[in-house]
């Protein structure tokens, strides 16, 4: 997963995109909490950090999903003129 995410470069994202960057966000939330029960964990600022990515996700999907924010169809809307 990538260090950083923004909600604006989320918004540019595809709707396939962001289920699967939220599929990997879980994915590797899971792999830290279970270091951290097991006492592998070096890192604990990333267990925030991943939180924080999945509720980054998830807004902008319910953005999209009411209508907030659209998908960048700008782009393809120019295209056709």
């Amino acid at each position: 997963m990538a260090k950083g995410l923004t909600a604006d470069d989320l918004r540019t994202e595809p709707e396939d995109v962001l289920v699967t960057k939220l599929k990997e966000a879980k994915e590797e939330l899971f792999n830290l909490r279970f270091q951290a029960a097991t006492g592998q964990l070096e890192s604990h600022g990333r267990l925030r950090t991943v939180k924080r990515e999945i509720a980054r996700i998830y807004t902008v999907m319910r953005e999209r999903e009411l209508g907030i924010v659209t998908v960048a169809d700008d782009d393809a809307v120019e295209g056709n003129e």
